[in-house]
């Protein structure tokens, strides 16, 4: 069996602070923009890696959630307790300096984690947890 990991999804509220930040900050390639009845998907992934992605979607598409279970999700998504993604770099401390100069939401400086990683932790525009952690 051949099973890849092909895409994760993240909810955002606001396309252009987001593209701001997986874009710009983070330096993620745009695979995908697109608008449908009022509402927006960014499917974004790392420059090298074409066969992996994020896709960012509009909490109101999410089927079969209902608008006290959204504002529910809102509220967690505003507190960053939602949605979470780890990202790996060869260079922690330079991805968090590029980060932290973009003004994004700084959660974590680097650390050396008891369990043997070093990370450091961003919220994205959303509020969704963003670690990124060494690679050796």
């Amino acid at each position: 069996m051949n099973i890849t990991i092909h895409s994760s999804m993240l909810p955002h509220d606001d396309p252009d602070a987001t593209l701001a930040f997986y874009r710009d900050a983070l330096g993620f390639e745009v695979r995908g923009d697109v608008e449908y009845g009022g509402m927006h998907w960014i499917t974004v992934g790392p420059p090298g890696q074409p066969d992996t992605a994020i896709v960012l979607y509009p909490l109101a598409a999410t089927p079969g959630v209902t608008e006290d279970e959204r504002h529910t999700i809102a509220e967690m998504m505003a507190k960053g307790t939602f949605a979470s993604i780890n990202l790996a770099t060869t260079d922690v401390d330079g991805t968090f300096e590029r980060l932290e100069a973009s003004d994004a939401e700084v959660v974590q400086e680097p650390t050396d984690q008891p369990y043997g990683l070093r990370d450091c932790a961003f919220r994205d525009p959303a509020g969704n947890l963003v670690r990124i952690q060494q690679k050796s």
